[in-house]
């Protein structure tokens, strides 16, 4: 992906943000999350007036999560579905991402006949930041529109180590997932830690943060089966408020050094959240960059 390409779906989310600071004030996240939906109703009309999204609605769409759909006719009119029984946090994220599309790829969609006048999208692409291309694009527009670094940052410092407890403040916050609040804070934090998500003892997938990815600490999961440690919570499945909070893991048990390991369940996802945090600022590899598939870029409920 090129640079530009990467730098749009930011580029369009800050513009869209910075309005909304204009119009709600800076402090509008103290009295409530994006209204992604009626959001991306009212922008489109805006922008769009003969071709703007008229409905926002839950469909059954198996095997995905979300999708950007438009009519046969000319000027084309759209819709944006998601997928039933989502929470609301893993909805708002999804409609996010479908908005993604309508701002980022509308013209595409449209015009290119290998999307068939629509684009839908599964779980691997909307709630694991794991597409690539313009599932990326739009995945990154989603997560800087619903929880933009500055007041994110201002929240949460990056270089804090947070428990589920304060993470789980800020997806309220945001009116995103805990597990999408996880991600943006891993973005941008100075500490070294990673979010494990699994089930029955095997890593579905992993993310590190820069600096744990820089020192050589990350987990292989794309065409890997990565097994959890014997010693892993969500192995033992000792789902504690100890177990939560966070508990010392010796050396060798997930890595050559030493962890505190916080660990929950989910069963509406029928999945655990591991996060670790490692205590040392540790070596730096710089050449790892770009090794690990603990993929580039959403969820749990």
């Amino acid at each position: 992906m090129t640079d530009d390409a990467r730098l749009r779906p930011l580029k369009e989310a800050g513009r869209i943000t910075k309005m909304l600071d204009t119009v709600f004030g800076t402090d509008r996240f103290d009295r409530g999350p994006v209204d992604i939906a009626n959001l991306a109703l009212e922008y489109s009309a805006n922008v769009a007036p003969d071709g703007r999204i008229h409905d926002v609605v839950e469909r059954d769409i198996p095997g995905c999560v979300g999708a950007l759909v438009c009519s046969e006719t000319q000027p084309r009119q759209w819709a944006i579905m998601y997928n039933l029984g989502q929470s609301a946090g893993r909805r708002a994220f999804t409609i996010g991402h479908e908005f993604g599309h309508y701002v980022l790829h509308r013209q595409a969609i449209e015009t290119d006949d290998s999307y068939d006048l629509g684009i839908y999208c599964d779980e691997e692409a909307v709630t694991q930041r794991s597409g690539h291309g313009i599932e990326q694009e739009a995945d990154a527009f989603a997560a800087a529109l619903l929880m933009p670094f500055h007041d994110f940052r201002a929240q949460l410092s990056a270089k804090t180590r947070p428990n589920f407890d304060v993470l789980g403040t800020l997806a309220k916050r945001y009116g995103v997932s805990l597990t999408a609040a996880i991600l943006r804070w891993l973005e941008y934090t100075e500490t070294r830690a990673m979010l494990v998500v699994s089930n029955e003892g095997f890593a579905h997938w992993a993310k590190p943060s820069r600096a744990a990815l820089r020192s050589g600490r990350y987990i292989r999961t794309k065409n890997e089966v990565f097994e959890l440690p014997a010693l892993a919570t969500a192995v033992i499945r000792d789902f504690t408020e100890e177990a939560k909070a966070g508990i010392p893991q010796d050396l060798g048990v997930w890595f050559p050094e030493p962890v505190v390991e916080m660990c929950l369940r989910s069963d509406r996802y029928d999945q655990e959240l591991t996060l670790l945090h490692f205590e040392s600022s540790g070596p730096c590899h710089h050449d790892e960059e770009a090794v690990p598939d603990s993929f580039d870029r959403f969820q749990e409920g």
